[in-house]
C-alpha cells in the first residue's frame, strides 16, 4: 500500500512541475496580435466568367498537316463530251459509297473467273471485272493478286468528263 502512495505522490509532483513554468509568452503575443487586427477586411470571392462553348468551324477545310494541292491550270486535262457516265444503267450497291472507304483484302478464283474481296460498306464484298465501285461510275477493269484496277468517270469542271484510273492495293494483315 505504501508503494502505491509513493507512486501517486510522484505522479502528482511531476504534473504539478509541468504547470509551474508557463513559458507561452510568444504564443500569447501572437494571439493578442491576431485579436487586435481589424475585423471585416475579408476580400470578396472573385467573379467567375461563365463558360462559352466553342464550335470548330474549320472541319471542312484542308488539314494544316497536309501539304497544299497545287493545281496548274495550263497542264490540267480537258474533258470530252464523248466520255460520259451511262445514265440509263441500274446502279449497283457498292456505287453508293466513296471508293476511298474500300480496301482490297484478297482474291478468289474458280470456274467463273477471278474475284476480288473488298472490305467496306459494312462488310466484305466479292467483285469481278465489269462490276462498278464508288460514286464516280468506277468500273473494275482488272483484278490481279495485288490490286484491283478501276476507271472512274469524273467531271472536269467545264462540262466535260475525264476517265481517271484508280487502284485498290491489297491490304495485308498486320
Amino acid at each position: 500500500m505504501k508503494e502505491r502512495l509513493i507512486i501517486c505522490s510522484l505522479v502528482l509532483l511531476s504534473l504539478a512541475g509541468c504547470g509551474a513554468n508557463n513559458d507561452f509568452g510568444d504564443l500569447q503575443a501572437f494571439m493578442d496580435e491576431v485579436r487586435a487586427r481589424p475585423k471585416g477586411n475579408i476580400e470578396p470571392l472573385p467573379k467567375f466568367q461563365p463558360y462559352e462553348a466553342f464550335t470548330y468551324s474549320a472541319s471542312a477545310m484542308r488539314s494544316p498537316f497536309q501539304p497544299p494541292v497545287k493545281i496548274d491550270l495550263t497542264i490540267r486535262q480537258k474533258g470530252t463530251k464523248v466520255i460520259k457516265p451511262d445514265e440509263t444503267r441500274v446502279k449497283q450497291f457498292l456505287e453508293g459509297f466513296n471508293i476511298e472507304t474500300f480496301e482490297m483484302v484478297g482474291t478468289l478464283a474458280n470456274q467463273q473467273g477471278v474475284f476480288a474481296l473488298v472490305r467496306g460498306a459494312g462488310g466484305v464484298h466479292r467483285v469481278r471485272v465489269g462490276d462498278y465501285l464508288g460514286r464516280n461510275d468506277g468500273k473494275i477493269i482488272a483484278i490481279n493478286q495485288g490490286q484491283v484496277d478501276v476507271i472512274e468517270i469524273v467531271p472536269d469542271g467545264e462540262g466535260g468528263w475525264l476517265e481517271r484510273p484508280r487502284s485498290l492495293t491489297l491490304k495485308e494483315r498486320q
